[in-house]
This record gives C-alpha cells, structure tokens and sequence, in this order.
C-alpha cells in the first residue's frame, strides 16, 4: 500500500470508535473528496489481499472489524466475554429498535409483561440508552439504541432496519415477530473491551 493508504488504515486501527468522514479527512489533511476515495481503496486492498480485517460503514462512520468468519480465533485471544441474553430481553430490544423512542409502559403494553430486568440488562451493556422524556403526564423516560447497537449489527444507521408490519395490529406474538425480523441470538450479542471486535455474526 502507498503511504496515503498506510496512513489511512493507521489512524482507524489506531482510533477504535468509527470515524466520520470529516473526521478522518482533517485527520489526513485532504478534502472529504480525495478521503472518501482512499477509504475506497483501502476496503478493495483488504479484500484483495484477503485480509483478516474489513472497512466498514457503521453508525455514522469508519471503523476497520475482525471478519466475522474470523472472530473465532480473535475472541480466544482476546478471550471475550459473551453477554447471552435470554429471549425476553431480546423481544425488548427489538421493540425498542423498531419504536424508538419508546417509554417503558409503552414497552410493557406491547409485551405483555414487566420489564424491568430486560430493560436493566441492555442499559448496562450499553445497546440501549435514555432519549429524553415524552411530554405527557409523568414525563416517563424514552429510550432507544445506541451506536453501540448499530455497530453490533453491522448498521450504517436504523434506516437499515428491515420493514416491520405494524406492530400495534399484530396482537399476540408481536415482540416475537420483531425478533424474527431483527434476526437476533443469543450467541449475537458480544461484549468485547475492544470495539473493534464488535460485528454482525
């Protein structure tokens, strides 16, 4: 690789986090134009070289990820630490990722149930987060994803979220519908010190 490239692919290993556009092109010193085209050129390399790391677009950003195909490997090394969450939690997380911003009892209407512990859980591994208060009678919290949600999945952002029916006119099952369509497992959600390990299994 040229020295541009090098340089390009240092400072997103380096950086961890995704990096916008702007971001790395004040980084690199070029316009968004000239930056856009080596990032271009550095996912081809990659995959031309068939290397053990891809560029991605994700949340709002650039960010260099283990391949999936080989994150068995890195987790060993790393040795990861996976979160599993039981299938309540997962049906919370994907009404909120399709309704946010969502209040609790909004959540609990849908469900069926309480939610308090599922609700906990994805606060503290930081897949959800509180989105301000709706303006009605107690000012209830609205919560909705994080980044960290969309780097999970692979999402550029939550446009990329497939097509959900209309929840309000599925009557039972519906939290299960929408974990069908998130396609989540258990196995899915991984915490790793490291964000650069997080994917898209």
């Amino acid at each position: 690789m040229n020295d541009s490239l090098a340089i390009l692919e240092a400072v997103l290993f380096a950086a961890g986090d995704p990096l916008s556009l702007t971001e790395i092109a004040d980084i690199l010193e070029s316009d968004e134009g000239e930056t856009l085209s080596l990032l271009n050129e550095l996912e081809n390399k990659l995959k031309e070289i068939n290397s053990g790391i891809t560029l991605q677009n994700v949340a709002g950003g650039y960010q260099l990820l283990t391949r999936a195909e080989f994150f068995y490997a890195v987790k060993k090394l790393a040795q990861v630490k996976e979160k599993k969450l039981s299938t309540p939690t997962m049906e919370t997380l994907s009404i909120i990722a399709f309704k946010q911003p969502i209040t609790k009892q909004e959540i609990e209407n849908i469900r069926g149930v309480r939610i308090e512990r599922s609700l906990a859980k994805l606060l503290e591994i930081n897949l959800i987060e509180e989105k301000g208060r709706k303006e009605i009678l107690g000012h209830p919290i609205l919560y909705g994803t994080t980044d960290v949600f969309l780097r999970t999945f692979g999402l550029k952002s939550l446009e990329d979220l497939p097509n959900l029916p209309n929840i309000e006119e599925v009557s039972a099952g519906a939290e299960e519908e929408a974990s069908k369509i998130l396609n989540l497992d258990s196995n899915d959600i991984i915490e790793s010190e490291n964000s650069k390990n997080e994917f898209k299994e």
